[in-house]
């Protein structure tokens, strides 16, 4: 059945005036499109069960989509499952479809929810369609007891009712809060007002900051230039090649280069670093803070 150019109404009554299939024609059409793709079989099957695709997606209204766009995700789910449907495991058609359909609907639903996705796993998709009822049978229960539930508490009622952690009762009950709102819309009815995204606080590097992080990094960078100077040459060219490179050089192939022991080159490195701690803390004994 196609579903371009048709409204709710219009598919739902051309869906009731389908044929009703017995098992002995179902099975034979079903065998026909797995073993033949037999096209004409498989519109015939989709075609007399679209009622129920209709009638599945219908308790979906609720959700606020639009019930042509949840006609067609459960059209799709039901194709999916003729498709898919192995008619030697001798189940009936509509009891495997009911699957296909309900899953197809339930991830247009939680797609097209919020901006910010939803969940994907099988839990989440428990907690979604289901937190509402959850919470409103547990509360009638604590209610026949006589006792009150705070929200903690129904929270991690929840949570063990569905099989969830307790963070994503939490999180969920924010995405059935409310809708989404865009950070460009306005604060006030007045077009020139603020938009919300102006409000935001700035999380970046403030003016200050960053004027005393240049100003500091600046000194200290003076200050290893003056400690590099009170260097050799060999002690200099040994610390830049090991220190002052993305990727230092290793003991061995300075070794190799300068004609001395793996255990000589090291020795010059500390003695070289040793000289460099002395000539940073004569500077100034700022220099502590970031030698710690």
């Amino acid at each position: 059945m196609a579903l371009d150019g048709y409204n709710d109404q219009t598919m739902s009554r051309q869906a009731m005036k389908a044929e009703l299939l017995d098992a002995e024609t179902e099975l034979r059409l079903a065998y026909a499109w797995r073993d033949q793709r037999d096209e004409q079989a498989l519109h015939r099957l989709i075609t007399a069960y679209m009622r129920l695709a209709i009638s599945m997606a219908s308790k979906f209204r609720r959700y606020g989509a639009p019930m042509n766009d949840l006609i067609q995700e459960a059209s799709l789910g039901l194709m999916k499952a003729a498709d898919k449907f192995d008619p030697d495991r001798g189940v009936r058609f509509s009891t495997y479809a009911v699957w296909w359909i309900k899953a197809s609907i339930q991830d247009y639903v939680m797609r097209n929810w919020s901006m910010v996705r939803t969940g994907s796993t099988s839990s989440q998709k428990a907690l979604f369609f289901n937190l509402r009822r959850v919470q409103a049978k547990l509360e009638r229960e604590a209610s026949q007891r006589g006792e009150t539930l705070d929200q903690h508490q129904l929270r991690q009622m929840v949570a063990v009712e569905v099989g969830v952690p307790v963070h994503d009762v939490e999180m969920m009950e924010g995405r059935l809060s409310g809708s989404d709102y865009s950070l460009n819309a306005t604060q006030s009815a007045d077009e020139d007002g603020r938009e919300w995204i102006d409000a935001l606080e700035d999380d970046g590097v403030q003016a200050a900051e960053a004027v005393e992080g240049a100003h500091d990094t600046d000194r200290l960078r003076d200050w290893l230039i003056n400690a590099l100077q009170g260097l050799n040459a060999r002690e200099r060219y040994i610390v830049a090649e090991r220190k002052l490179k993305d990727e230092g050089r290793t003991l061995e192939s300075l070794g190799e280069e300068l004609g001395l022991s793996k255990e000589r080159v090291r020795q010059l490195e500390a003695a070289a670093f040793a000289k460099m701690r002395r000539s940073l803390e004569g500077q100034s004994r700022e220099v502590r803070h970031f030698l710690l």
